[in-house]
């Protein structure tokens, strides 16, 4: 594969399948909202009187995460890819947190214009947000895809953890060329995608006076106080999917365990062929089928207990033992 000059934002890759390039040029719409005194940048696909979907990237990551993906859930469903605060093209925070988080995605679902009860699908730190989306705001959601996102058992030695020691100093590089080959996935790990990494690497990068630099808020990544994000899931008030990637060293078979024991063992488990932590990245088909395959199910069945807002909702299909 060799590159080729373009417009700063798009794959510069030769040699992409079709249905890529299809996907990355499909029009959408950038708008912006702002959420506690801070823009909320985010893209939007289809039209207003679909179902809604809100794709939520991990950290350091931005929407254009999505938009290899969110052209496939057209023309059955309203789409938008947030930028987060401190995240691609919104603006920056002092003091980042979950909570707050949910709520920009709550005003952008409202700004949007979708209609009912929306659905989040979120990757990785996405998915923690998806999950406390699903607890405090879950009475106007329809669901939450929860994606490769390990919600670990309490543990007082390892909380403190090591999230985000990768980001804390990002770099200025003189050219674009070089700050591409910078760019790698963490956790590490193989992709046989090169058009779809030069696709998120280029849009993770912002020009700046001294060349160019990465557009995330390092501080996304400190800690404001411990987390209780198991407490967060077991009391989800929509129903949940879980997908993990075959070869993921972050969900592993006890970290599902133990998430499924949380959602009384009545939440479908989707593991992605092939794939690691970053498994819309490895197997992007497979999610949009795997993903297609869970909405069309939610579409037309009800959780136990018929859908009553502001309790907790189970799906009627799906192994509960993951």
């Amino acid at each position: 594969m060799s590159a080729t000059a373009g417009p700063f934002g798009r794959t510069a890759v030769e040699g992409v399948p079709a249905w890529f390039r299809t996907a990355v040029g499909a029009p959408f719409e950038e708008r912006t909202v702002t959420v506690q005194g801070c823009k909320v940048h985010y893209l939007r696909w289809g039209q207003t009187d679909r179902p809604g979907i809100v794709l939520l990237h991990g950290g350091a990551a931005h929407a254009h995460w999505w938009t290899f993906i969110a052209p496939f859930l057209l023309p059955h469903y309203h789409v938008i890819a947030i930028d987060l605060s401190g995240h691609g093209d919104s603006e920056w925070r002092e003091v980042y947190t979950v909570e707050l988080w949910a709520e920009e995605v709550m005003a952008a679902t409202v700004d949007a214009g979708m209609r009912g009860h929306p659905i989040v699908v979120g990757h990785s730190m996405g998915g923690v947000v998806s999950i406390v989306a699903a607890s405090v705001h879950g009475d106007r959601l329809a669901g939450a895809v929860i994606v490769d996102s390990p919600i670990r058992r309490p543990d007082p030695e390892t909380q403190e953890g090591t999230g985000g020691r990768a980001f804390r100093n990002p770099k200025t590089y003189p050219c674009l060329s070089e700050a591409l080959e910078h760019f790698h996935l963490v956790p590490p790990q193989p992709c046989d995608n090169p058009f779809v990494i030069d696709h998120v690497a280029r849009n993770s990068l912002r020009r700046v006076e001294k060349g160019w630099t990465w557009k995330f808020d390092p501080r996304v990544f400190q800690r404001t106080r411990p987390r209780v994000f198991h407490e967060y899931l077991a009391g989800a008030r929509c129903r949940i999917a879980i997908f993990k990637g075959q070869f993921s060293e972050l969900v592993t078979d006890e970290v599902a365990e133990y998430m499924s024991e949380l959602l009384g063992r009545n939440a479908p488990f989707v593991e992605i062929p092939q794939s690691y932590h970053h498994l819309l990245l490895d197997q992007p088909l497979a999610f949009i089928a795997a993903l297609r395959a869970i909405l069309a199910d939610w579409e037309h069945s009800l959780p136990l207990g018929g859908p009553r807002p502001g309790t907790a909702h189970r799906l009627v299909s799906g192994d509960g033992d993951g």
